[in-house]
């Protein structure tokens, strides 16, 4: 039957799964904005071409994009350990997720800047506007939009990331659908963290595309 303490169980779940996606989130973009703005300015077509530069950002991101989360995050655990003080738990998956997440962000921030009118930009350029000033003020500010939805499908994929990390103990819905769920087969525990891990991307989701709307409104 379920009980006040499975429920209790299920929320300390839930703020845990939400600490792990938000502070990764955070992170991954704090290191995943500058990779993407880089990546578009030193492509062939962007502002500042640059091929060694570019070719150098783009096999780091492959190369960390290619590895299964689950592999990521056995790799990393020396590292983990030392900037946190232990290789499982919630704080210290916040690592691995920053890591995973960090070059698919810069993936979307590029791909977000790429998207703007080069008419803009050459508008910009024509009108004497420095480098910086084009990131700033031109890219940024018309790619807002689309990076504001990628930033919902970042939340969404990152909290999928954190719930993979339960199998080594990494804490949130997913460590609860694996200990009680999996290995101890309460069913209805796992089914209950299968909802609510839902719902969540739900809400992301929901949010994220309300704003980008609202956005996409002031832009016109």
């Amino acid at each position: 039957m379920w009980t006040s303490e499975m429920t209790i169980m299920m929320w300390d779940g839930v703020k845990e799964t939400l600490f792990m996606t938000l502070l990764s989130t955070l992170f991954g973009y704090i290191l995943g904005v500058p990779m993407g703005i880089a990546l578009a300015v030193t492509d062939r077509n962007g502002i500042k071409p640059n091929a060694v530069v570019y070719k150098v950002l783009d096999v780091i991101a492959n190369v960390v994009r290619s590895i299964p989360f689950l592999i990521l995050l056995i790799l990393l655990m020396p590292l983990t350990k030392l900037i946190v003080g232990r290789s499982y738990g919630t704080a210290a998956t916040v690592v691995p997720l920053t890591i995973a997440a960090a070059p698919f962000i810069g993936r979307m921030i590029e791909s977000s800047i790429n998207e703007v009118d080069h008419g803009v930009i050459e508008a910009a350029q024509s009108m004497g506007a420095s480098t910086m000033t084009i990131i700033i003020k031109v890219l940024l500010v018309e790619a807002r939009t689309s990076i504001l939805v990628g930033v919902t499908i970042a939340l969404g994929t990152i909290l999928g990331y954190s719930a993979m990390a339960g199998i080594v103990g990494g804490g949130g819905l997913g460590d609860i659908a694996m200990r009680y769920g999996y290995y101890r087969y309460e069913k209805e525990i796992m089914f209950v963290a299968v909802v609510l891990l839902v719902v969540l991307v739900q809400i992301f989701q929901t949010l994220g595309m309300k704003m980008s709307v609202k956005l996409d409104r002031r832009k016109r």
